[in-house]
């Protein structure tokens, strides 16, 4: 039985969403604003649910806290949020947020995201081995990068998208099969996402960030130098 982190300031919405998601078989630990949210991951949850405008810490600040703990990183994070601003998309996505789901939610809709980051979870945390391209190194089994023989932190995302992009070294990838392939065709990102993503990780690459070059109009290629 999964268990889902959830977390969201309106009793009724807490209840309303606790209840379906029980529902559908997963185990459910509610808190009633950030500092509570942050509290329960001493829980180990499998997934965290968000909403962005909570007191004490709001959702950005969880899931900054979340991204900052290695024992964390890797917890998959979706934001409820009211605001539909492309602004806060980014900042989500920057902080390392797997989804989002506007307000009002539909319940149907909520569990077929969770599934969804449950399952690539699982595809990633499932598929072991080494990847190495010139520099950058893979460690699929353990979920680590390494830069030059050094640990570096990449949230989640960051980490598929890079993965993806190694085992395709060479070969041009094209956003519909980034979005497909590190996404999922059940979940609704824009472009913009990746283009997001790719910024954050060339600035962790730093003097390797030119591997991974812009195909104008088309997607991105991860250059080849093994």
């Amino acid at each position: 039985m999964k268990k889902i982190l959830l977390a969201d300031d309106e009793k009724d919405i807490l209840e309303f969403l606790q209840y379906n998601l029980e529902k559908e078989g997963f185990a459910v630990i509610t808190a009633a604003n950030g500092e509570e949210a942050l509290s329960l991951l001493i829980e180990n949850p499998d997934l965290a649910i968000l909403d962005i405008m909570m007191p004490k810490l709001n959702g950005f600040e969880v899931c900054a806290k979340i991204r900052e703990n290695k024992k964390t990183a890797a917890l998959p994070v979706i934001f409820l949020t009211a605001k539909s601003s492309e602004q806060d998309e980014i900042k989500g996505l920057e902080l390392g947020a797997n989804d989002f789901i506007l307000k009002p939610i539909s319940p149907l809709k909520l569990i077929a995201r969770v599934k969804a980051n449950l399952r690539k979870a699982a595809s990633v945390l499932h598929d072991g081995g080494i990847l190495s391209n010139g520099s950058i190194t893979i460690d699929r089994e353990k979920y680590k990068i390494f830069l030059e023989n050094e640990e570096t932190f990449f949230p989640r995302k960051e980490y598929e998208l890079l993965s993806y992009l190694c085992e395709n070294s060479g070969k041009i990838l094209t956003r519909v099969a980034i979005l497909q392939n590190v996404w999922g065709s059940d979940i609704y990102v824009v472009d913009r996402t990746i283009d997001v993503h790719i910024r954050k990780i060339r600035e962790k690459l730093g003097s390797h960030a030119d591997m991974i070059e812009t195909i104008k109009g088309v997607g991105y290629r991860m250059k080849n130098a093994s």
